[in-house]
Parts: C-alpha cells; sequence; structure tokens
C-alpha cells in the first residue's frame, strides 16, 4: 500500500505538471509524449546500476518491447481522441472495467485467490468512479468514441498484463526502458526538438525536469505489476481521487454532492481492497 501512495503521489505531480503544460505553454499531445518518453528514458539510465535489468534477448523479448512501445503509443492518441467528447472524469470511471479484469487476471495467474469481499470492494470502487464523472459529465457521443475508447481501455490493461507476462524474458525496467526509447524515436520525425525549444525553451526544462518524479513513479508502478495486476489497476483511481479533492480545495470548478460522496465511496474501496 505505501508503494502505491508513492506512485499516487509522484503521478499526481505528474498530472498537475502535464495539465499545466497543455493548457498554458500549448504543448500538443505528440510533443508532449516526446517529452515524456526522451526525458523519462535519460533519467531512467541513472537508476539501471540500482534496479534489475536481465535480459534474454529473443523473440519473447523483442514482442514485449514493441507491445509495450504500442501500448503507451496507443493511451496517449487514443485519450487524445477521447477527450474530446469525454471529460478526464468519466475517461477515469472507465477504468473501472479495469479493474475487474486485472482482479481475474490475478486469479488465472495465482497470485490472488478468489475472494467476494475483495470484487465487492472493486464494485464499491467503481460506483465511486461513476459518482464522481457525474461532475465532468457531457453529451457524450458515444458512436463516435467508441472505438478509441476500447482500445484505450485495452492499452491500459494490456499494459501492466505485458509487463507481468515478460518478466522470465525482460526485466520491467528495461522492458519499458527501451519501449520509452523506441517512443522517442518514433515521434523525432514528427516533433523537431530543436525547433521546439527554441519556441518553448522554458516551458520545454519545465516538462523535463518533473519527469523526475515520473521515473520513480514508473518504477513504483512496475513494482506494483509484479504482485498483483489488480493492485495495479488502482493506481488510476486513486490519482482520480487525489485530483478530484484538489480541484475542490482549489475551486477550480463547482462539485456537487453526489461527486463529493463518489470521492468518499471511492475511498472506501479502495482502502478495504487494500486492507485485505
Amino acid at each position: 500500500m505505501l508503494l502505491m501512495l508513492m506512485v499516487v503521489l509522484c503521478y499526481t505531480i505528474c498530472s498537475l505538471s502535464d495539465k499545466y503544460a497543455v493548457a498554458k505553454i500549448k504543448f500538443n499531445g505528440n510533443e508532449l509524449t516526446f517529452l515524456m518518453a526522451a526525458a523519462t528514458a535519460v533519467f531512467m539510465t541513472f537508476t539501471l546500476p540500482f534496479v534489475d535489468t536481465h535480459v534474454v534477448w529473443g523473440l519473447p523479448a523483442v514482442a514485449a518491447i514493441l507491445l509495450l512501445t504500442a501500448s503507451k503509443m496507443l493511451e496517449f492518441q487514443m485519450s487524445a481522441l477521447i477527450l474530446r467528447d469525454m471529460s478526464a472524469f468519466e475517461l477515469k470511471a472507465w477504468l473501472g472495467i479495469c479493474l475487474f479484469a486485472s482482479y481475474f487476471t490475478d486469479i488465472a495467474m495465482k497470485t490472488q485467490v478468489f475472494s467476494w469481499v475483495r470484487l465487492a470492494f472493486i464494485a464499491v470502487t467503481v460506483v465511486g468512479l461513476i459518482l464522481i464523472a457525474q461532475a465532468g459529465r457531457k453529451n457524450i457521443h458515444y458512436g463516435k468514441i467508441l472505438l478509441p475508447l476500447i482500445v484505450y481501455l485495452a492499452a491500459k490493461y494490456g499494459y501492466g498484463f505485458v509487463i507481468a507476462a515478460a518478466e522470465p524474458y525482460i526485466s520491467s525496467t528495461m522492458c519499458l526502458y527501451f519501449a520509452l526509447i523506441l517512443l522517442a524515436l518514433i515521434l523525432l520525425p514528427v516533433v523537431h526538438p530543436v525547433r521546439l525549444f527554441k519556441e518553448k525553451r522554458n516551458g520545454g526544462l519545465f516538462v523535463v525536469l518533473t519527469k523526475i518524479p515520473n521515473v520513480a513513479g514508473l518504477l513504483g508502478e512496475n513494482a506494483v505489476i509484479a504482485v498483483s495486476l489488480a493492485n495495479y489497476s488502482f493506481i488510476q483511481p486513486m490519482i482520480l481521487v487525489v485530483l478530484f479533492f484538489w480541484g475542490i480545495a482549489r475551486k477550480e470548478e463547482e462539485h456537487d454532492l453526489l461527486s463529493v460522496l463518489g470521492g468518499i465511496v471511492c475511498i472506501i474501496g479502495i482502502v478495504g481492497f487494500q486492507l485485505l
């Protein structure tokens, strides 16, 4: 639980900085993704002497790197499409599907045993997410975003599944490290980093430096995945709850009593699952 809280803290810092980068500095999706991937890979280099770096080169290891790269690319690209018609809170609520999928994957992989009580706490968390989603509800045209939404959810679930399944062949750190480098190389011709830093020098430096906690978050997240995919799936709802109450504290937008109740319900579900 302490490791998960550390990951949530790191990712919350990154979420707030990314929000600032998009809203104030006007980075587009490709620019922000490139800076995230490149800067995180650079900072991760300094952690390699202190973490598990085993790699058994072969088809499984290469496939894991490619799948992880695709997962991250799809996650960022699909979320950009979805958020045109759906609020960030509503999108996070849909991640409740990943909670159930990850829990039953844990059972199939024999890292957890089935428990009706744990399943009930997952359901409680999902109910809380849905209630929070009311705060940002829009008139959503699901016919237009259904396919991107399915791909996004598959990418979020697939990330944890690939990390867990590839562990015998390549460590989670090395798999992510190579995937981030590959992602940065793919976006390099699109972004033109020299021109980017000339036009938005201070903003680029700000985004790069905020990827230091992102490295700690990614390494911690991979450690959580090694224990349980269900625990990994709880990280995003936990971040959502923190950002939700952060927004209330800063009075960024109005929230009704139902959405506040949703935040409390989410906390009950998360804490109950972890206590078990």
